[in-house]
Formats: C-alpha cells, structure tokens, sequence
C-alpha cells in the first residue's frame, strides 16, 4: 500500500489528484468543528453513555463525531448513503428505474440526479428530526444545547435557520464527493466517511489507554486490557484484509469466433466472486434495525420491572439475546444484498452471448443453476465471515465487564474497522489502476 502511494506520488498528475483530495478532506474537516448560530453544544457533546447503542451513536461514528457537536457538517453524508441504498432497491424494484440503469452512461446520470433529490429531502427531514431533538435535550448539567428565543416569529426563524444550516452541510458534502470523483482519485463519498471515522481514533486511543482502564488490578496482577484490546484491534484488520481479498473464480471458456479477417475468442478467463460480497452493508442494516428499540425507548417512560422494560432490555448490547438476533439479521441482509447486486440469469446470459461457457456444465438454466448454488454458498461463508467482526466487540465488550466489571467498558467498532479497511484497499486499486493506465514503469516492474 506504502509503495504503491510513493509511486503514484511521483507522476505530476497522480499527485495533482491526491493533494486535491487532502484539500477536500481539510475543507470537510473545517465544517465538522463549525457550529451552527444559535448552537451551544460545543464542549458538551450529544452522545454519551446514555444513548449507547442507539441509532445516534451509529450517526456519531458515521459522521466523524460532528452530529455529537451539532456542527455545520452534523448529518454529513448519511443522507447521500440513505439515499443510495434507497435508489439500488427501487431500481431492482421499479421497472422504469431497471431501464434507465441499462441505459449507459445517460441512464446512470439521471439516476445520478433523482438520487441528489432524493438526498436533500432526505437531509431536510433528518436535520428538522435533530433540530427538535436538540430544542428538547438538556445538557448533564441542565443546560439548553440550542438558546430558544422569545416569540413565534423568531422561533420559525431561528428553527429555519439552523435545519438549513445541515441540510446545506449534506449537500455541500454531496458536493465535495462528487468532486473526489471527477478530480480526485475516486471513490469520494467513501473517502469522506474513511476521514471521519479515522479522525475519531484519536479519541479513541486517548480512552483506551487511560488510566481508568488501561491497567487492571486482579488478585495483585495487573492485567493489561488495553493493551489486549489494542492488540485485537489490529489482528481485526489484518482479518478483515484477508476477508476482502479472498474471492472464489468460476472458469469462463470462451470459443473462437472469426470476425471478418480476425479471431477473437479462444481463451480461458474467470468471473472472480468476493466472498465477502456485500461489504458492510448487512452490518449496518441489521445494527439500524437493532438500534431502533433503544431509540425509542429514549422518548418513552417503562415502570420498573414492566413487560416493555424487559422487551427494551433485550436489544441491549450486553444481552444474550442481542448477539443471536445480529447474528441472524447479518446472514439475511447478506442474502438479501447479494440478491439485488447479482443475477444468475443475466450473468448466464452474458456468458452464451459471448460465446462462452462453463467447464463441464451446459449453456442456459443449467450454467444459472451452477451460478445461484456458488452463490449461495459463498454468500453464507461471507455472512459468516462477517459475523465475526460484527459480533467480536459485543463479545468483547461482555468479557470486559464480566472480568473488570470495576473499569469502563472497552468497546471495539467492528463496523467503523470495516468501512476503514474496505475503502483504504479500495483507494489503492484505484492508485494502481490509474497508474496502470499511464504505463508506469515503475508500478509495472
């Protein structure tokens, strides 16, 4: 990774396009520590412990800790992401949308665009959600995190101001994204989210190895748990390299075909498969859907010992029944994602159109049939691959209160190791394919 950023540094072009994407990272930096006006958060921070496996938590590490704060880039690109997601299901389902998508690269700009619409009404109906939140919540020590004013007219308006303040935060990061793509070195939202999620492992380091749970005191022995946890993280990443790159290839027999005076075909090649199709995606899905109870439960009062407060209490992270239920809601969202990204029968399709076939298995129904069983197979080792990260620091996390019940708990974001890992190996195929493309002499020996 090391070598091939020095080498990419060395072409004048390549180099124009990484210091443009350090100059948007910088300019997302800056507006994640700018307030809105009528804003008095900063110092306090939103999400503490109280809210621990909520859906804000999930906002927190998404957007860099600047929904913690209530700054200028508080939703950053979670409304684009929610907008994505939303714009890949309709199109599997809306058969106007499937056309466009197979339209080339027309059909993919008007996608492009309904899904910029689609991100800003997302981003007004999240920023009016928080603004009410924000209007609502007192600080610990009874403070108001937004100064009301007096009077209907100024409220509006000061309510106005600040919803428009982070709708125009997730779109200007729309923006800067876009901007990555045409010209930085790509893959722009998913850059951004990388620098916001590593500019929280400061933060998270400083935790670690503090004082309050860095040492353990058991028996007279003292039992280095950050340093374990430490150790766990970056044992968590070489896994996590290792699940991105594996990959099951299914042979491709292409026969020859003579087209006027020359011959193509004859070769034999293979469709490479990730096992670890779906990235993240059934991660976040299924840690959404868990954290919805604890969400609600913050607006709502259960009396002690209550039906709803032993319901509450499953969707806890340190439940038991909490880990089955992710484990499971993993391996469907699994299923279910690697459903809308590959189809069988197309893949088929492509195959006999190309005059191509699988070893040992026949053209048509049969070669989807063989594709689908891969699938699937591959699809539940990946879930289960998957599983292991997700469930790591929740299992972490219990042992840590079980042996050191007396410290903090120590918790590791398998989900944030994940995106972080995926998008740095991503960003160096995208390095090296450019580099590829200007047949450097260097990167090619």
């Amino acid at each position: 990774m090391i070598k091939t950023i020095v080498n990419a540094w060395k072409i004048p072009e390549l180099r124009k396009k990484i210091l443009f994407t350090a100059f948007i990272i910088l300019i997302f930096r800056i507006g994640s520590i700018i307030p809105v006006p009528f804003a008095n958060i900063h110092g306090f921070g939103i999400v503490t412990s109280e809210y621990a496996g909520t859906f804000m938590e999930y906002l927190q590490m998404m957007t860099g800790d600047a929904f913690n704060y209530g700054t200028v880039f508080a939703m950053s690109i979670t409304p684009y992401i929610n907008s994505s997601i939303i714009m890949q299901l309709l199109t599997v389902a809306i058969p106007a949308l499937e056309r466009l998508s197979k339209e080339g690269e027309e059909g993919r700009k008007k996608i492009a665009t309904i899904t910029r619409y689609v991100t800003v009404i997302l981003a007004i109906l999240q920023s009016t959600a928080y603004y009410f939140f924000l209007r609502n919540a007192t600080t610990t020590s009874g403070e108001k995190y937004i100064v009301s004013l007096q009077g209907v007219g100024p409220q509006i308006f000061q309510a106005l101001v600040i919803i428009l303040c982070f709708t125009a935060g997730a779109a200007l990061i729309m923006w800067l994204g876009e901007q990555i793509n045409d010209k930085g070195i790509g893959n722009g939202i998913s850059i951004i989210l990388f620098a916001g999620i590593v500019s929280r492992i400061p933060t998270m380091l400083t935790q670690l190895f503090s004082p309050k749970q860095g040492y353990i005191s058991r028996g007279g022995a003292m039992i280095p748990l950050s340093i374990f946890a430490f150790v766990s993280y970056l044992l968590m990443i070489a896994y996590i390299v290792w699940m991105d790159n594996a990959e099951r290839k299914i042979p491709v027999q292409y026969a020859k075909r003579v087209v006027g005076r020359k011959m193509y075909g004859g070769q034999n090649t293979h469709i490479p498969i990730k096992v670890n199709m779906s990235g993240v995606m059934p991660v976040i899905f299924a840690s959404s859907i868990l954290s919805l109870p604890p969400t609600i439960q913050m607006f709502v009062t259960t009396k002690e010992g209550s039906f709803w407060e032993k319901f509450f209490n499953v969707f806890s992270s340190s439940h038991w029944a909490y880990a089955i239920m992710y484990f499971v809601l993993i391996i469907f969202f699994a299923y279910f994602y690697a459903q809308i990204q590959y189809n069988p029968v197309e893949m088929s399709n492509n195959i006999r159109k190309n005059s191509g076939a699988i070893p040992g298995i026949r053209p048509g129904r049969p070669t989807s049939d063989y594709i689908a069983k891969i699938l699937s197979r591959i699809t539940l080792l990946g879930a289960l691959l998957l599983s292991v990260v997700a469930l790591y620091p929740v299992l972490f996390q219990q042992l840590t209160a079980a042996f050191a019940p007396e410290t903090m708990y120590i918790t590791l974001g398998g989900t944030s190791i994940i995106i972080m890992v995926g998008v740095a190996l991503e960003t160096v195929k995208q390095l090296e394919s450019q580099m590829m493309m200007r047949h450097y002499k260097g990167f090619l020996d």
